[in-house]
């Protein structure tokens, strides 16, 4: 891995966090994700499935955690099954973890290969009731591939049929959405990396430049500071190409005149950093998209201070709308009778503003959190209010990720990135 060794106790902790959750005399099983392939011998770059991740810092193909916190033998309390290394393995691939090396990761002492994988996993079933399957439910899946996961938890009801199954997906959801202080630093490494990108590109810019040129300088960035790169498709979108909210193929030219909205963040050990900034291609905002902004970031700066535990996620999104309103009615972008005459399911705002604020984020861009119940200290949202004008032929988005706190106003993991127009106009110049 690029990363440095990530402390285990963080693993240790969610292990036990997890196993306190579950029923007695219960197990709980988590796979790897797949190597996909492309075509012929070519395969996509492996992305380890965040929950085993979480729950034991292995970063390797062909792995499955097991806790059984009630197991009679207590070495079979939390095992490991890994892909047997050798020395053929380590010439043609590289070198897998070790036993060794595994506990050193994930502070799990029984570790098995795979081959022995059913017949332990036989003994233990004999001794468990309930085994915890783990299905994907975040609320914005749309999963059409059948997973390494699907495949097993197949298998294990069919082999085991007699027993009662229950879900790991709910547990998780709650705990992975409150960070440790260990995840918030391994946040702030990758939204530091992100802001060494950001001002890269701030001395980059320029009339003539394509899109992908300034995706080549953000990715020559991160990649030289131990990232895998971006933590999600970066949006680099100049001129009217910011009007499209999913806007990837970042391969027109920039324009003088043109704002270019940029929607990136860099990966650092799994865990995600979202930053949407929008900059002047020739160096200075007119009037014109200097008002816009201003608005936009007055927005983001208000939305966040509601951002406190006890918010529920829907009415803050209520609020922010409210927020909104008031500044494109400023904007002359809509009038009082816009307002008077809105349908309340889709509120007059939402013809320049028509996407969410915040969302979850960590070892996931979109990350795990249930949305219906309040918001808690050491959560982490992003915030990412835009207002898009295609009849002006720019759009303006303007996102950091933030960390809830015990009280007061939240913790701002992006705090050192320029947002302010004066200090982007200085810096591009």
């Amino acid at each position: 891995m690029k990363y440095d060794l990530i402390d285990r106790n963080l693993f240790i902790n969610n292990r036990k966090n997890f196993a306190a959750q579950m029923k007695p005399n219960s197990l709980a099983v988590f796979n790897s994700n797949d190597i996909y392939p492309v075509s012929a011998d070519s395969t996509l770059p492996f992305a380890q499935h965040r929950d085993i991740f979480y729950l034991s810092g292995v970063d390797q193909e062909e792995s499955i955690l097991v806790i059984f916190p009630d197991c009679p033998k207590e070495k079979h309390r939390e095992i490991l099954f890994l892909k047997e290394t050798n020395e053929h393995i380590a010439v043609w691939e590289g070198e897998k973890l070790t036993k060794e090396k595994a506990f050193e990761t994930s502070g799990i002492k029984t570790v098995y290969w795979l081959q022995d994988m059913e017949k332990i996993m036989f003994e233990l079933m004999t001794q468990c009731d309930t085994v915890y399957v783990n299905t994907n439910e975040h609320y914005r899946a749309n999963v059409e591939t059948e997973t390494r996961e699907d495949r097993f938890t197949k298998w294990l009801k069919d082999k085991y049929p007699a027993h009662s199954v229950a879900k790991s997906n709910p547990i998780l959801q709650r705990l992975r959405s409150v960070k440790d202080p260990i995840e918030l630093a391994l946040m702030q490494k990758a939204c530091d990396i992100t802001e060494k990108g950001f001002r890269r590109i701030l001395n980059f810019v320029k009339p003539g430049v394509w899109e992908y040129n300034i995706e080549a300088e953000f990715m020559h960035e991160f990649l030289n500071n131990r990232s895998k790169g971006f933590a999600y498709t970066p949006i680099i979108a100049s001129g009217n190409n910011a009007n499209v909210l999913h806007y990837i193929e970042n391969n027109q030219q920039c324009k003088a005149g043109d704002l270019i909205l940029l929607d990136v963040g860099a990966e650092y050990a799994n865990y995600s950093s979202d930053m949407s900034r929008t900059i002047p291609v020739s160096g200075k905002f007119t009037d014109r998209q200097k008002q816009v902004y201003n608005a936009v970031n007055h927005v983001k700066d208000e939305a966040t201070k509601l951002l406190v535990p006890g918010t529920l996620w829907e009415q803050y999104h209520v609020e922010v709308g409210k927020l909104m309103t008031s500044e494109l009615l400023g904007l002359g972008l809509l009038d009082k009778a816009d307002v008077q005459n809105e349908n309340p399911d889709w509120p007059a705002y939402k013809k320049y503003f028509m996407h969410g604020t915040s969302h979850h984020i960590g070892l996931d861009t979109h990350d795990y959190g249930l949305l219906h119940e309040p918001m808690q200290a050491n959560m982490v949202f992003t915030v990412e209010p835009g207002i898009y004008i295609p009849d002006e032929g720019f759009g303006i988005r303007l996102e950091d990720d933030v960390v809830i706190q015990d009280s007061g106003e939240p913790f701002n993991l992006m705090r050192n990135i320029p947002i302010e127009v004066e200090e982007i106009e200085e810096l591009m110049n």
